[in-house]
């Protein structure tokens, strides 16, 4: 910490405006003393810093791989604005308030205000963390995010990084090859609706410290019951304190849920360029096949010998792919296949029906009615019905209908190579910024490290230095 706040000092001499100055100066007391609500007061200057050219977000932010779904994870990265693009979402976060109201739920169970974000493409200069996100809605903190703002961010080079890949597993070659014409396309949509709309999207109703509801009791029918509301966070409970190991996964399957059923719309799908209707029709498609693709590639995070899965994104996507297999049966199908033809080991064949209208029709229903509940229960607090519904979906076992245990060990045996991100770096010149980038390979994946942590930054000693003492290991 005395390094990185060693770093942060001199970040904070580069300050564009006083409202980044303050935020980082809340960030070296955080680092320093360990105190959450300092993250937190620099996290409030964070979402007023309004459309800076060069985005940035540091600190203990995620907690995917924290078994008690608590805060773990440091995460930081440094990015820059693509402007193209972030026009398409400026365009989309102008058009929320005519989208949210499409949403399966009433007015009472969605916030009073939408808090109009800051929504920018960026291109990923560094990401440090155990994985890269393809879009963030931050910050993770829901008091500030239900009534003071945030921010939504799609990191546009990481999406087309991550989609360029061989065939993918699991699919007919025609199916591959609308993947191949429009994954990216489709995910940009995925995303673009999941941060916004998703993550930004829904009212916790809740008692305050002087025992007022934020809602109307009279007004406010459980869509499930069709009776008033009978729960409500009391003013010390929280969506994660209440929702604990599984909020971080039952969030993302909410947010996963609001990119599929909004991506019907087609004034949605005008947004980022596409105004033929075959076209538009092409990428629901994809975006819908690929979520149950996904779910399908997602059982290699799971693990059978102790019933647990091990990233928050593969289990709501698999708990989206169990929802279409048992609700929207027409649609999707999956077939187990004893021998490929190419290799002879067993494969499986995702079937998804390209029928527009199939998807408008139960396909809508089927996410829609799910989402309901997945709102109603968040909004209400209710773990208890949550945790309930989510564990039935999340079971991965062999049933009448599908083998989902044999699937497992499938998609495990068809596992491809981990994808190597390489970023790139900035270097001064001349009194001028240069990019410096590196071949996409274990090589250079080396060079890469070797540049953002040179000795300048005095990392490369400490590493050193603790490997001498036995702190720290090489292999």
């Amino acid at each position: 910490m005395k390094l990185l706040n060693k770093h942060l000092e001199l970040a904070k001499k580069s300050a564009r405006n006083e409202t980044e100055s303050k935020m980082i100066a809340e960030y070296l007391k955080h680092f320093n003393s360990g105190d959450l609500s300092e993250h937190k007061e620099g996290s409030r200057f964070w979402i007023k810093d309004k459309g800076p050219i060069v985005e940035t977000y540091i600190g203990f932010i995620e907690n995917y791989r924290d078994p008690a779904g608590q805060r773990a994870e440091f995460e930081g990265f440094v990015a820059v604005v693509n402007k193209e693009m972030s026009k398409k979402f400026e365009t989309l976060v102008n058009g929320a308030s005519l989208l949210l109201p499409k949403l399966p739920w009433s007015k009472e169970f969605e916030k009073d205000r939408f808090l109009q974000p800051d929504f920018t493409s960026l291109d990923v200069l560094t990401f440090t963390g155990s994985g890269i996100p393809a879009g963030i809605n931050i910050p993770n903190y829901d008091e500030i995010r239900q009534n003071e703002g945030f921010k939504n961010v799609s990191l546009g080079n990481v999406i087309t990084a991550s989609l360029k890949e061989s065939k993918p597993n699991f699919l007919s070659s025609e199916d591959a090859k609308y993947m191949e014409k429009y994954s990216v396309a489709s995910f940009e949509v995925q995303v673009g609706l999941h941060e916004l709309l998703g993550h930004g999207s829904g009212k916790l109703l809740k008692a305050g410290t002087d025992g007022k509801l934020n809602f109307d009791q009279a007004k406010t029918i459980d869509p499930l019951t069709g009776k008033p509301v009978t729960k409500w966070y009391a003013a010390n409970e929280s969506y994660d304190s209440k929702f604990g190991p599984l909020s971080s996964a039952y969030e993302e399957c909410r947010a996963e849920c609001v990119g599929l059923y909004l991506s019907l719309d087609s004034e949605v799908i005008k947004i980022f360029g596409f105004t033929d209707l075959t076209e538009q029709r092409n990428v629901v498609y994809v975006n819908w096949l690929s979520m149950v693709h996904k779910g399908i590639e997602s059982l290699k995070m799971y693990n059978p010998s102790v019933k647990k899965w091990l990233q928050a994104h593969s289990q709501a996507r698999y708990v989206i792919t169990r929802v279409l297999l048992e609700s929207a049966k027409e649609l999707v199908k999956i077939e187990q296949i004893e021998k490929n033809k190419d290799d002879g080991k067993p494969d499986l064949l995702i079937s998804f029906a390209r029928d527009h209208e199939l998807i408008q029709t139960k396909g809508k229903k089927a996410i829609g009615d799910f989402l309901l509940k997945l709102q109603t229960y968040k909004s209400t607090g209710d773990s208890e019905a949550a945790i309930k519904m989510f564990d039935h979906y999340s079971t991965v076992d062999d049933n009448l209908e599908y083998p989902y245990l044999k699937f497992r060990d499938i998609a495990q045996a068809r596992k491809k190579p981990r994808r190597l991100f390489v970023e790139s770096a900035t270097a001064m010149a001349d009194s001028t910024v240069q990019l410096k980038t590196f071949p996409n390979t274990h090589e250079g994946l080396i060079q890469s490290f070797q540049e953002h942590f040179s000795d300048e930054t005095g990392i490369e000693t400490m590493l050193v230095d603790l490997w001498k003492k036995d702190l720290v290991y090489f292999s």
